[in-house]
């Protein structure tokens, strides 16, 4: 595990919790636990430790403001340093949960290395500073790697009656180079419907009819922003799981990635977004039974409403809501 920092840790808890269970097979106490300090450098030994663990549990690594090193974010730093260039959030209605829109079902995959986080950045003089982004194309470049991955997925969705959509703004360069290899990719999957949409259109068409949507391609800042104004639509950030891939690794995260540094020791955090990543991370390695035991049993502690954190307007403890998941897992466990 890779806690991180805010409530990282407590969500892991959680996660280790449910693993204990006997019908998951009574095995959180061998979960390993390493935290990545979000006061200090991203470990060297973190490459080392995904490749003999992943897939992993992840939680968010903090940069303070004030952090005074590298341009690159300890986050983005051990992001490139595994080459995780692809990031999905499935934004998905909670049965029972009532929001403005239901029976939501939509994916979101972003690049997530490079972009306005690229750290090109460099002050003129005292009184200016000018921020840069990169995109890359061509062999191996992160454009038509993540590009391609978002194909493969709409692909594995099967749902050729809804579009493949590629958000870009005006910039004609960057986000040109970024639609040029969707457009490019696209011509391989010609069941699939694919369109283009003004990042800002589309923040205005989410609002108004998310039901249009199907699986969003964009770059980093696009999907960063598109995460979070997808995860207000189906409760907030405490309940839309994540993940983020490379060639090589795979780190299941929740997918608005916040530190909640308000709640940290208050036991008031939503462990459902994690919960659900924890499961995705078992759909990942082929134990759909133990999946779906784990989804189906946070969704109906939802669905029955009696334990809500107070994100959902409940007023449960993060304890409160594990306790009722595994009793949904295994009456009576623990008593």
């Amino acid at each position: 595990m890779l806690p991180g920092d805010g409530v990282g840790p407590e969500l892991m808890h959680a996660v280790k919790e449910v693993f204990k269970v006997p019908a998951l097979g009574g095995r959180g106490d061998g979960c390993g636990g390493r935290s990545v300090p979000g006061a200090g450098a991203v470990p060297s030994s973190c490459r080392a430790l995904c490749s003999h663990c992943s897939p992993c549990p992840a939680g968010k690594i903090h940069t303070p403001m004030e952090f005074k090193g590298e341009l690159a974010s300890y986050d983005m730093r051990l992001r490139r340093k595994l080459d995780l260039f692809a990031n999905v959030v499935h934004v998905k209605s909670l049965p029972g949960y009532q929001t403005r829109h239901n029976n939501l079902d939509l994916v979101i995959i972003r690049e997530q290395t490079e972009g306005e986080y690229s750290s090109l950045e460099h002050e003129v003089g005292r009184s200016s500073a000018w921020c840069g982004f990169g995109v890359t194309a061509g062999g191996r470049g992160l454009c038509p790697r993540t590009c391609g991955f978002a194909r493969c997925w709409g692909h594995r969705r099967r749902c050729p009656t809804q579009p493949s959509t590629c958000c870009s703004s005006r910039r004609k360069l960057g986000d040109g180079l970024f639609l040029q290899c969707c457009e490019e990719v696209a011509e391989l999957y010609p069941k699939i419907k694919f369109e283009t949409m003004i990042i800002d259109n589309c923040c205005m068409q989410l609002v108004q009819n998310p039901y249009q949507f199907d699986v969003l391609v964009m770059p980093n800042l696009y999907g960063n922003i598109i995460d979070n104004l997808a995860a207000g639509l189906v409760g907030g950030a405490g309940v839309v799981p994540g993940e983020s891939y490379s060639a090589e690794y795979a780190v299941f995260e929740m997918g608005a990635r916040h530190p909640f540094a308000q709640a940290v020791g208050r036991n008031i955090a939503n462990p459902t977004a994690m919960l659900l990543s924890a499961s995705n991370m078992l759909r990942h390695l082929n134990l759909e039974f133990h999946s779906n035991l784990i989804a189906d049993a946070v969704k109906k502690v939802i669905k029955v409403g009696k334990v809500r954190t107070r994100d959902l307007g409940g007023y449960s403890t993060t304890s409160d809501f594990v306790k009722s998941v595994i009793d949904n897992l295994h009456p009576h466990y623990g008593a």
